[in-house]
């Protein structure tokens, strides 16, 4: 059954879920965001395509902060860019471009909310997506990804896993990995080296502080 309008979770989520399920669920069940130098850099390299507006060149019709739904998989949110090529068969090839700061990740995070954005697309226009790509501020090039069923997949099992978790409303547990844990936002709210303390109790803790109730 498709999904009511009010059901769809955000597209931004999957990207969070596939880098830390926690992470998730600190920012869509727990409401809690923090800005470190990668968000920010992050928010003014997407500030330049947040403004809609549509160019039309040659065969080619570009189209910025586009919002795009998929009511078969619960999905919404907004397109970097979308680009529409003329195919010199009367139709239209569809281009997903989703612009990130930094290089390349060793992850599928990137590629995982790039193909979520192409599912949402051809339910939209009942087509096929064959590829997007990535913009890579860093690199200032594009990284051509494939659609490819490993990757649908991949897409699909964690929209699952984002859904299920979001619907229990239960935060998983801190698992420290200094790599991943040093660069995010949140190591202070999560503290993943004190795995006995959730973070909804340390934020606690931290407005019983403020009103000088306690430790």
């Amino acid at each position: 059954m498709p999904f009511a309008e009010d059901d769809l979770l955000p597209l931004s989520a999957l990207q969070h879920m596939a880098f830390c399920p926690r992470q998730c669920a600190l920012i869509h069940i727990e409401q809690a965001w923090e800005e470190n130098r990668f968000t920010a850099e992050g928010r003014v390299l997407h500030d330049k395509t947040d403004t809609p507006e549509v160019e039309s060149r040659p065969g080619i019709r570009i189209v910025r902060a586009m919002m795009v739904r998929s009511l078969e998989i619960g999905l919404t949110g907004k397109c970097d860019v979308v680009e529409y090529h003329e195919n010199g068969f009367g139709g239209m090839e569809i281009l997903p471009v989703e612009y990130k700061r930094g290089r390349p990740k060793p992850d599928q995070r990137d590629e995982v909310q790039l193909c979520a954005q192409a599912l949402c697309l051809e339910e939209m226009h009942n087509t096929h997506i064959e590829t997007g790509a990535l913009f890579y501020g860093k690199t200032r090039r594009r990284k051509t990804v494939e659609m490819d069923e490993p990757l649908r997949n991949h897409t699909l099992q964690l929209v699952r896993a984002l859904r299920e978790m979001i619907t229990s409303r239960h935060s998983p547990p801190a698992v420290y990995e200094r790599k991943r844990c040093d660069s995010c936002s949140l190591f202070e709210i999560c503290r993943p080296k004190n795995l006995d303390k959730s973070a909804s109790r340390y934020l606690s803790s931290m407005v019983r502080h403020a009103l000088g109730e306690g430790p």
